[in-house]
């Protein structure tokens, strides 16, 4: 059973703006174009937070002429939740295990 989470795909998706475009890439593929209207980002700030999305694997890029393309990669979310669901497995069954105080 997993019973831990990866911290670095949580301080990923932890920053409000890369986590409102997952929202919106689970949607649809969208250009960089579409981010900034949907998001009142700037341009260089969206940017910025699409390659941390795309270092961490959360998205794929698809060239389309001079326009750039996100996407979602699902089997990513699907891999966090189930670490989430092994930790709540693990706090199911946590409350049969106490640990006796010196």
């Amino acid at each position: 059973m997993l019973t831990s989470v990866d911290p670095d795909l949580i301080r990923v998706l932890g920053d409000p703006l890369r986590l409102r475009i997952v929202t919106l890439l689970a949607r649809e593929t969208l250009c960089t174009t579409h981010l900034v209207e949907e998001t009142g980002a700037k341009q260089t700030n969206l940017s910025n937070h699409l390659k941390v999305l795309r270092e961490a694997g959360v998205v794929d890029t698809e060239p389309c002429g001079r326009f750039t393309y996100y996407k979602l990669r699902p089997e990513v979310l699907a891999g966090l939740s189930e670490q989430f669901a092994g930790l709540a497995e693990s706090a199911r069954t946590a409350g049969r295990n106490k640990r006796a105080c010196p």
